[in-house]
């Protein structure tokens, strides 16, 4: 019938084959832009057509309501899978970690805390030892303490170390070489239109959760927060494939995307509304309402999946659960600034230390040989962290140690005060009293140890390994602050006539808690490092419980933000986003110079005319030999070479598949068949091959500026509708075109960049 159908259709033996569908056609490539406004067009003409046929039967309107419920049906999968992944991943990475130290006898299976849990034997002063605990060289050479037991289990932690971590770079390597660093950045450049096939695929996901793994518990300097977002993308992304609502429509695909890493966030700290307002200020690029409460529903799944897996064991979402009981006073709010430009201080350093070593990566013989660098960074961690007991423990077991108040019960170091003999001791409210010698101990090792997280950090973002940035930054941080509180309590408890103390501080009070400090710090080197404000204050209480506390959160964030924001506007994820030149165009960025779009498009006058195709004068074979010579993502049509009035513009992989279906399918199609982009061909003489139309694929309203636009309006209409080429006219002739890529590489060159860092089309 499709050849009646042809014979019916227009002059002669004409065929518009393109009444049905093509298989593939309005796909892209890999490293390719997608145009939002074709998308969202597509996505409405796909939902008009489900409307009207909803009327016809009961079958068809029960199709339209699976249609709509389908987006909610998604976020409840990806809350599912996010949920368990998170709790699966937490659980391991507790028992591995406690691995290198020791063994559980009773089930090999258990960590160090499960294992002592279950045990009848420890008492309370001793709860970190019980007899089914056993060291390595309790169990190898049965001897606890000595020099030969340390060294021994010194060799046993930095080899188990090295083992986690060449397993986890091979796996990467070998297998999913997109799984290495935290996958924001590449999360926010697919999300702002980008398409990098595979990134988000199953055997990344798979890999990425293992070796995420096998990377923290080795004991680097990295974290699984950002890397968790990635993973929630990576199940947002194969749930899709199930629903050609989002399969076939890459605009949709990105809505659901959004709503996926606001479940990453959820489940990486336990912070539902913190990872929704993350998706919002750092990751997504178009937000709408709709997906806003996808988002919440997502997060919501996800967080109620991980608690009811209960990783922690303290029946909370929470990692890092505080409860202070002291308000904060107004004079305390100069520490807290102090730390907040620390934290500025130290994002800035980190960036452009971070920046320039992994570009060396890039441009010397460091970068071929990952595995090595991988294996050299573990070893010197290890050998320095393990004689320092603060480096020893997993990172967010230090953060938790750093946060915690010093209550009647904490055995822990940074808790040996001096008591007063004659005190009565109440449980929660322990006033304020001298350091003793464990404290002044502790302060020490912290300074080691910030110095070492400071350095080692640099060097362990960007291996190609998952590594997340969230938990390092708040270790600084935490040390930083947990130093500068312990060393305003023993200036409020020595000098409680100062002025400032005087009328907040009475002897025998308790007035100053060390852990908020810890806290205010963390928050002010992660707000350093990636420049979010409002979502970071947000997860920081949730993440602790800690809600009377907004006020110093919010002080140090913001203050930690203008200082890094004095040395650069970029955070992190914007600076490997450039580090690697991907096409992001950056909504916080300001185009401010006074160019206009004759200047940005192409050609030049150097340059050969723009490549167009006429709407009525070229044979099959002429268009074949302007696919093959050129590499453009789509072609203009005008009426004529000579007038060059505009019609409009044909991508180029759908002419290549119309043409290709064309030979294959309509007879008489052969390579001089005149191809018409018009609504009605003119008649043809008989003996003439069979003309081919296309207009079906021929984009009618390509969007279009004239040659006087400024710059910033371009940069603007590009960036707010999210094209991926605009044509330049003048009075209704084509003059030439903008890309993406004219935009970005027009901005570089403005910023004084180099512009053919720009490397994707």
């Amino acid at each position: 019938n499709m050849v009646n159908a042809g014979e019916i259709n227009g002059s002669g033996n004409l065929m518009d084959f393109l009444d049905e569908p093509l298989p593939d056609a309005g796909t892209y490539e890999d490293f390719h832009t997608i145009d939002w406004l074709r998308e969202k067009s597509r996505d409405t003409d796909r939902h008009r057509k489900i409307t009207s046929k909803s009327k016809e039967s009961v079958w068809e309107f029960i199709k339209s309501l699976l249609d709509a419920w389908s987006g909610w049906v998604v976020m409840l999968l990806i809350g599912l899978l996010a949920g368990t992944l998170a709790g699966v991943i937490d659980l391991a990475v507790d028992w591995m970690t406690d691995l290198k130290e020791g063994v559980c006898l009773s089930a090999f299976w258990y960590s160090h805390e499960q294992c002592c849990w279950t045990s009848n034997e420890t008492t309370f002063d001793d709860r970190d030892k019980c007899p089914q605990w056993q060291k390595w060289s309790e169990l190898l050479v049965n001897q606890p303490e000595g020099a030969s037991a340390y060294v021994l289990n010194y060799f046993l932690y930095v080899l188990l170390a090295l083992t986690f971590a060449f397993l986890a770079v091979s796996l990467v390597r070998v297998f999913a070489p997109y799984a290495c660093g935290s996958g924001i950045p590449e999360i926010k450049t697919i999300l702002s239109g980008f398409i990098i096939r595979g990134y988000l695929g199953k055997w990344t996901l798979l890999i990425k959760t293992v070796t995420l793994v096998l990377a923290v518990s080795s004991g680097l300097s990295l974290g699984k927060e950002g890397p968790l977002v990635h993973v929630a993308c990576c199940c947002g992304n194969f749930f899709c494939s199930f629903f050609s609502k989002y399969s076939k429509n890459e605009a949709k695909r990105r809505e659901v995307l959004s709503a996926a890493a606001a479940a990453g966030v959820s489940v990486a700290f336990g912070a539902p509304i913190g990872g929704v307002l993350f998706s919002l200020e750092e990751v997504s690029y178009y937000f709408p309402l709709k997906t806003l409460w996808r988002s919440f529903f997502a997060a919501l799944v996800a967080a109620f999946t991980l608690r009811s897996i209960n990783p922690f064991g303290n029946s909370r979402l929470v990692l890092f659960y505080v409860e202070y009981h002291t308000p904060w006073y107004m004079a305390e709010l100069f520490p807290f600034i102090l730390l907040g430009v620390f934290g500025g201080l130290w994002g800035t350093l980190f960036i452009r230390a971070n920046i320039a070593w992994c570009r060396r990566r890039k441009s010397t013989k460091l970068g071929k040989y990952p595995v090595l660098e991988v294996i050299l960074i573990t070893a010197v961690t290890a050998i320095v962290a393990y004689p320092n007991p603060y480096t020893r423990r997993s990172t967010s077991e230090l953060i938790s140690e750093l946060f915690n108040d010093c209550g009647a019960l904490e055995s822990s170091q940074l808790c040996d005060y001096i008591n007063d003999p004659n005190m009565t001791r109440p449980v929660d409210d322990i006033p304020d009293r001298p350091a003793g010698p464990g404290v002044y101990a502790a302060m020490w090792q912290l300074a080691l140890a910030l110095i070492f997280k400071i350095v080692i950090t640099i060097f362990t973002f960007g291996m190609k390994i998952p590594s997340g940035l969230f938990i390092p930054s708040m270790a600084v941080g935490a040390i930083a602050g947990r130093m500068v509180g312990i060393t305003v309590e023993q200036m409020a408890y020595h000098h409680h006539d100062w002025i400032i103390f005087r009328n907040w501080c009475r002897p025998g009070a308790d007035c100053v808690t060390p852990g908020l400090y810890a806290m205010v710090g963390a928050a002010a080197c992660l707000g350093g490092v990636t420049r979010m404000t409002v979502s970071l204050v947000v997860i920081m209480f949730e993440l602790t419980g800690g809600l009377e506390y907004i006020v110093p959160l919010m002080a140090a964030a913001v203050t930690s933000k203008w200082v890094a924001d004095a040395f650069g506007k970029e955070g992190i994820y914007e600076a490997h986003i450039h580090l690697n030149g991907y096409p992001f165009l950056d909504v916080k960025d300001e185009f401010t110079h006074r160019t206009l779009a004759t200047d940005v498009m192409r050609p030049r006058r150097s340059e050969p005319p723009l490549s167009v195709l006429t709407q009525g004068s070229m044979t099959v074979e002429d268009v074949e030999t302007l696919i093959k010579e050129t590499d453009y993502n789509g072609f203009p049509v005008v009426v004529s070479k000579e007038s060059e009035r505009l019609i409009g513009f044909v991508q180029r992989k759908d002419l290549i598949l119309a043409i290709k279906n064309a030979r294959q399918r309509q007879d008489g199609v052969v390579s001089n068949s005149i191809i018409y982009f018009t609504e009605d061909p003119p008649q043809l003489p008989a003996s003439s091959p069979h003309p081919l139309k296309l207009r079906r694929i021929l984009n009618l309203s390509p969007f279009t500026v004239t040659d006087h636009t400024p710059m910033e309006t371009v940069v603007d209409i590009f960036r707010k509708l999210g094209l991926r080429q605009c044509l330049v006219t003048r009075s209704g002739r084509l003059l030439g075109i903008i890309t993406k890529k004219d935009v970005l590489r027009h901005m570089a060159q403005m910023a004084n960049q180099d512009p053919e860092s720009i490397m994707f089309n």
